[in-house]
């Protein structure tokens, strides 16, 4: 079966998802010279169809979380069962099956007051088909995130890119959970443009209360929108996550070069034998080449590179969803 691949509209609403993933279908159309009706029919196209999901993200450093990334080691024979284990699980994001389907990575997060390397790795599935595991802390993100892949916002031009972005206001104060954003945050999970009747049905709120509940949880910070979609689809056929070791008189100025670059759809400083993380996604086995030499190399401070080609991605950022 062939692959689906996408167009030029199917572009234009994946930058314009990435921007605000709840902008109205109205909105959407009038900024693409296209009609609303045929948005929400290619929307729900692409959505029914798996292409492209939005979802909402907490985003646990502004929620008093810390973040960690986890590289599970196991029997090629117990790999896809563990995968599957840790991505049903409600606090993991981005679990990838790479290194020829002996390694599984994964964030998951905890409260700042239990961020105990200990504690967290007790959680993990306990079977003897677990070779070893290493928990990265996540010192600073650089790239990803709220900010999105840069590599997949070029479809859209300025005037529209500025039409869609809305200029959330921030705040360095962590905003203060209440009853019923446990829920809010799992229906968007799944659905990040589930309709205000269905969030206040499931958050035990009015709509009214949603609407704002949701503005001040994206205008702190502490909510995002996220577009999960196959990089494959968007011209990136091969990824992979780096474990970089570079100079700490050369760290920041290394990430913060690397997180301009178009491949690179993540940017972290960790804790780890290795302090510098890359998700990148590459057109093919040449095209990675050439960043690791070319780009890569000729980075000063960039000491040693290890390569990890994502062989399959079982969950993204918002809920799993079976197969």
């Amino acid at each position: 079966m062939d692959s689906p691949q996408l167009d030029d509209l199917d572009r234009r609403l994946t930058h314009a998802f990435q921007l605000d993933g709840r902008v109205p279908f109205s909105r959407l159309a009038e900024v693409l010279g296209v009609s609303d009706q045929t948005v929400a029919r290619r929307y729900h196209r692409l959505r029914s169809t798996g292409v492209l999901r939005v979802v909402g993200v907490p985003e646990a450093t502004k929620l008093g979380r810390v973040v960690w990334l986890l590289r599970v080691r196991c029997m090629p024979d117990a790999a896809s069962a563990i995968a599957t284990a840790l991505a049903r699980r409600d606090d993991t994001s981005w679990v990838n099956l790479t290194s020829a389907g002996t390694e599984i990575t994964c964030y998951t997060s905890a409260p700042r007051q239990e961020a105990d390397e200990g504690l967290l790795l007790g959680q993990l599935p306990r079977t003897p088909r677990v070779v070893s595991v290493t928990a990265h802390r996540l010192l600073r993100r650089f790239a990803g995130g709220p900010a999105g892949w840069p590599g997949r916002a070029s479809a859209l031009d300025a005037a529209q890119v500025a039409a869609l972005t809305t200029a959330w206001e921030g705040s360095a104060v962590s905003p203060r959970l209440e009853p019923g954003d446990d829920a809010l945050f799992t229906a968007l999970a799944h659905d990040g443009r589930a309709s205000l009747a269905t969030l206040a049905a499931v958050s035990g709120r009015s709509e009214t209360t949603v609407r704002r509940r949701l503005e001040h949880l994206r205008s702190s910070g502490a909510l995002y929108f996220d577009v999960e979609v196959d990089a494959a689809l968007l011209g990136a056929s091969l990824s992979a996550l780096l474990w970089l070791s570079v100079s700490p008189s050369r760290l920041d100025a290394v990430a913060r070069e690397v997180a301009t670059y178009p491949e690179v759809a993540l940017v972290a400083a960790t804790t780890g034998p290795t302090n510098l993380t890359l998700s990148i996604g590459c057109r093919d086995d040449d095209a990675l080449y050439d960043f690791l030499a070319t780009r890569l190399g000729a980075l000063p401070g960039v000491h040693q590179v290890e390569t990890a080609p994502m062989i399959r991605t079982i969950k993204r950022s918002g809920s799993w969803v079976a197969p």
